[in-house]
């Protein structure tokens, strides 16, 4: 059996280095590292891919959520709600603009934030909502936009674990995280489903003005070669990155499609289990469905009941079987974040997940003989202890 890895780059940069290398050697003859072509080929493909009108690509994820942000022209003292279950990242940017963070929990199926929490949370200042599909799995977004409408709020979707993962609306028509909301940002770190070899990060929307607005943002405010007429940053994907990206997109709903058969295997020998509870798409769904597309499986994570959560992961390290722990502390009780307006029983999902999740190895590489051994070693330490 081949080494047991969280994320395995390398295998999968095997099986696409004949078409990575010459798109990359392209960018290097070229020369045209920042904003070359490969950028706007990828940006084209990128918006044709998941159905959406503008793609603005960006130096990281956390600069694509921050320039969202500021594209909305959102002011300081301005409550933006988010999940207290999440990344730092998107609580960064609120602060890191002057605007207030508004932490909520979660649903404690999906993970996802609480549209109930959202509800409460809502106040005049309240300008913006910032959903994120955690770990894959579109958030409850038709509840969202219906909220968002009828407090005139933005809705900013953090699509950095869930990109190709498609929402079901209650009409029945699917659209594609990330082109729902208002704007979006998205990820492509490395270890992400579509993932490049250094940083990356896109804005996306619908709307043309914010698009214009964003596209000044990223390039110092300029629209005109030093003409400053909004206060931007620099903010760029440059075109290695990209020639990378484009190489991986027409395989994305393969990687996603591995990542779920990897999924259906975990939860095949894992349901019914009193100690363990599986990831699912939709709240509705009971498993993994066969068509399941709700969920790209960016992480596996299991809800653990009666199991000591720390001692399993040393458990598994001994048999050299990566893990993580996403998230050990809930963003309310980080120092940076830490307010006085919170009140713990506001948290309770939240506050349990913290201790009880894993996440077990997810890639689009996994075989079914690592699947195995990693069942095999999760089930030893549940079932003894």
């Amino acid at each position: 059996m081949k080494k047991i890895q969280m994320v395995d780059l390398q295998s999968q940069y095997a099986k696409i280095k004949d078409v990575v290398d010459p798109s990359i050697q392209e960018v290097m003859e070229s020369a045209a590292f920042i904003n070359g072509p490969k950028v706007h080929q990828f940006q084209k493909n990128l918006e044709d891919y998941l159905g959406v009108k503008h793609v603005i690509p960006c130096a990281n994820g956390t600069d694509a959520l921050q320039i969202a942000m500021m594209g909305l022209g959102l002011k300081p003292g301005d409550e933006v709600i988010t999940a207290d279950f999440t990344f730092a990242a998107t609580v960064e940017v609120i602060a890191l603009l002057q605007l207030t963070p508004v932490l909520v929990d979660v649903d404690p199926v999906s993970f996802n934030i609480d549209v109930e929490a959202i509800k409460k949370a809502i106040t005049p200042k309240t300008k913006a909502i910032v959903p994120v599909h955690l770990f894959g799995l579109a958030a409850d977004m038709d509840a969202i936009m219906e909220i968002a409408k009828e407090h005139d709020l933005y809705v900013i979707e953090d699509n950095a674990q869930g990109i190709g993962a498609n929402y079901l609306h209650n009409d029945g028509t699917k659209t594609k995280t990330g082109a729902i909301g208002h704007v979006a940002s998205t990820s492509f770190f490395p270890s992400k489903n579509l993932g490049c070899y250094g940083d990356g990060g896109a804005i996306f929307t619908n709307d043309d003005d914010l698009a214009h607005i964003i596209r000044g943002i990223v390039n110092h405010g300029m629209y005109e070669r030093y003409h400053h007429d909004v206060v931007g940053v620099n903010s760029r994907l440059d075109s290695i990155q990209a020639a990378v990206l484009d190489a991986k997109l027409p395989h994305l709903d393969s990687y996603n499609e591995a990542r779920r058969h990897a999924a259906r295997k975990y939860t095949e020998a894992f349901k019914n289990h009193p100690k363990i509870i599986t990831p699912s798409g939709r709240t509705s769904c009971n498993g993994i469905c066969e068509t399941c597309d709700c969920h790209v499986f960016h992480q596996y994570t299991l809800n653990l009941k009666d199991v000591d959560r720390d001692a399993l992961v040393k458990h598994l390290q001994e048999n050299n079987i990566p893990c993580g722990v996403y998230y050990p502390i809930p963003l309310h009780k980080q120092k940076a974040y830490e307010d006085e307006r919170y009140n713990q029983e506001d948290f309770k999902v939240t506050n349990a997940l913290v201790t009880s999740v894993i996440s077990l190895p997810m890639h689009t590489e996994l075989d079914d003989e690592q699947i195995e051994f990693i069942i095999e070693k999760v089930l030893n330490f549940v079932n003894e202890n």
